[in-house]
């Protein structure tokens, strides 16, 4: 029994001194965290205009609670500061972020050279640094990136040339270097997508040995430098006579060019899409996105087996399938190809898609298109989405919910936000949420989002979405704006916290009448507990339900001008501002309250499924 006893105390004292060398293994000999000297050094070079960073502590000893920072097992693994307003520079420090595996530093104003120290970040796998004011080169450590997903670093002032050695990051899948002042030959990037328009003296191919541009040299110029290298000088009538002849054989070739370009385009019924801000008439860049033959999907599918659909929706179906490489993809037919909403809902996703690049955003691997066909091709998201894993064993457990909720309102902030033009998705919910391989949440389905230019602040068309996830405004009036996506975000939390769908929540609790306004009858009453989905079996975080329910209730205002922006949404999750912002709406609503104003059951009552509606609840058609 003594022997066993001795057993049990050493195998306890072994865990400690595990545990203890573990946390000690981020302390300096000073006992201060080495994270957390790097997080500050990095504040330390930064102007925080609106003290976003205000809840940095040097003498924290951990700082995964604090304002921006994600962390892993107690180590910092992400750090997301995107249109903070920032200014300053970078610091050196932020290379002690060995564990970094997301760094989003985008449209801020730090200026400044980008520290070379970036490179020890071996962990990294996004890096966008676009839309600030870095100038200098690109440091060439970049390359010691070898996990490295996603690189922007587009909007800047960069110049010089661009490494070499960018070409050995064989995991790149998405680069975007446009509008910098990079110069130089372009190497051949293992990126399936990259970008770098806007570089006025970079090189088209990496062959010229001095390139001051992209424009070829004009023929008849290179004509007339070989002549002038020759020793006896032509008469003036052969000079003429060889300029008209060189114009009418350059014209000749235009012709030629130009015609075999129409009939390879024909011939391929190769698609070009343009910006729809017709202001700029700039054509957009599809970047490599993979043009597929119908044959290649037919076979990835087993000719569209029914045993490999995945999902319905309003526009087609979603289908699984296996690419000759082994990938696994999903694959989206669209009804209808010869129709002409069919056509337009294919271009107008391409065109999107391909513009919106974020971690939390389904990512467009190709397309096919044939006279009678339009088929998308996505990546395959392993664990389908929220709506059905929801519905499926076991259970998502509470943190799972909200990594997935926080996921989703960064994927919508950026197509808000910083996304440019911005986009509207139109039917935020469960069912277009998708998770990935590790139940991040991806934003699907942009089938109903719409473009806007920068002059307008709403599109009216007709009112497509999900009943129980439309905003009253959109409903009323065909208006939608950033402000509709948040009201369906709003419900989204419901759902997640539920476990149920937004119309069958109400009925879970025999409520006849508006769903909302029974969420926030119970949530005055402090009885949340009959909010939360049964299969959590209490394993959540009763102040965290609190303050999940709180965001909802703020992003479900009936007037969209009270609802937050989702950058404040983001920040509200992220813990940042809420019992603020709870504040002050409560005062509001306290003064907007009158007698003789519609009572919010009136008000919501086309959220329940009693509402006799015209209008047809759409799924949509994106990868389920």
């Amino acid at each position: 029994m003594e022997t066993m006893r001795r057993k049990d105390a050493t195998l306890c004292f072994l865990a400690l001194l595990s545990l203890w060398t573990s946390a000690c293994g981020l302390l300096s000999p000073k006992g201060v965290n080495y994270e957390v000297q790097a997080l500050m050094g990095i504040k330390s070079l930064l102007i925080d205009p609106h003290d976003v960073l205000s809840n940095w502590d040097e003498n924290s000893v951990d700082p995964c609670s604090w304002a921006l920072v994600t962390c892993y097992d107690g180590l910092v693994t992400s750090l997301g500061a995107p249109s903070q307003n920032f200014s300053g520079t970078l610091a050196p420090s932020i290379g002690n972020l060995t564990n970094l595996q997301l760094l989003l530093l985008q449209n801020n104003n730090i200026a400044g050279h980008i520290p070379s120290e970036i490179g020890r970040l071996s962990n990294l796998k996004t890096l966008d640094l676009s839309s600030n004011n870095f100038i200098g080169s690109i440091p060439s450590t970049v390359s010691n990136l070898k996990s490295l997903q996603y690189l922007r670093m587009n909007n800047n002032s960069l110049s010089g040339t661009i490494p070499p050695s960018l070409t050995n990051m064989s995991q790149l899948a998405f680069l975007d270097l446009s509008f910098n002042n990079l110069s130089g030959p372009v190497p051949h990037f293992h990126a399936k997508t990259f970008n770098i328009v806007g570089n006025s003296q970079i090189c088209a191919t990496g062959t010229e040995q001095d390139c001051f541009g992209t424009a070829p040299i004009p023929m008849s110029i290179a004509l007339n430098n070989t002549q002038n290298s020759q020793p006896s000088k032509a008469p003036k009538s052969h000079k003429i006579a060889l300029a008209f002849g060189s114009s009418l054989g350059c014209i000749c070739l235009l012709i030629l060019g130009f015609g075999f370009l129409l009939w390879w385009r024909q011939k391929h019924n190769q698609q070009i899409f343009f910006d729809v801000n017709e202001q700029h008439h700039e054509e957009v860049c599809l970047g490599n996105l993979k043009r597929f033959h119908f044959k290649e999907l037919q076979v990835a599918t087993n000719n569209f087996s029914s045993k490999n659909l995945v999902g319905k929706g309003g526009f087609g179906n979603v289908y699984k399938g296996y690419l000759q490489d082994g990938t696994v993809v999903a694959v989206k037919r669209l009804k209808d190809g010869n129709a002409i909403g069919g056509e337009i809902q294919f271009q107008t996703e391409v065109e999107m898609i391909s513009l919106a690049v974020h971690r939390n955003l389904l990512r467009l691997i190709g397309f096919c298109m044939t006279a009678t066909e339009r088929l998308l091709v996505y990546p395959y998201m392993s664990n389908g989405s929220v709506a059905s894993r929801l519905k499926g064993k076991p259970a998502l457990d509470w943190s799972t919910r909200k990594r997935i909720a926080l996921g989703a309102a960064r994927g919508l902030l950026y197509l808000h936000e910083q996304c440019d033009p911005k986009i509207i998705h139109r039917d935020v919910k469960a069912a277009n949420i998708l998770l990935d391989d590790y139940c991040e949440a991806v934003v699907g389905d942009f089938g109903l989002a719409k473009l806007l230019d920068h002059q307008e602040s709403h599109v009216t068309t007709a009112v497509r979405g999900t009943v129980g996830h439309i905003a009253p405004e959109y409903l009323s009036t065909g208006q939608s704006s950033e402000k509709t996506d948040v009201f369906g975000f709003g419900i989204l939390l419901l759902e997640l916290i539920s476990g149920l769908r937004a119309l069958e929540f109400g009925k879970s609790a025999n409520q006849k009448g508006a769903m909302l306004d029974w969420v926030k009858k119970i949530h005055q009453e402090n009885k949340l507990e009959m909010l939360v989905d049964k299969d959590l079996k209490n394993n959540y975080d009763r102040i965290e339900l609190e303050e999940m329910v709180q965001v909802a209730l703020l992003s479900t205002q009936y007037l969209p001008i009270y609802r937050p922006k989702m950058s404040e949404v983001v920040r509200m999750l992220e813990g940042d501002g809420l019992a603020e912002k709870w504040a002050a709406s409560q005062r509001a609503e306290t003064t907007r309250s009158r007698p003789n104003e519609f009572s919010s059951s009136e008000r919501y009552s086309d959220l329940t499924d009693d509402s006799s509606l015209l209008v047809k609840a759409m799924e949509l058609s994106g990868p389920r």
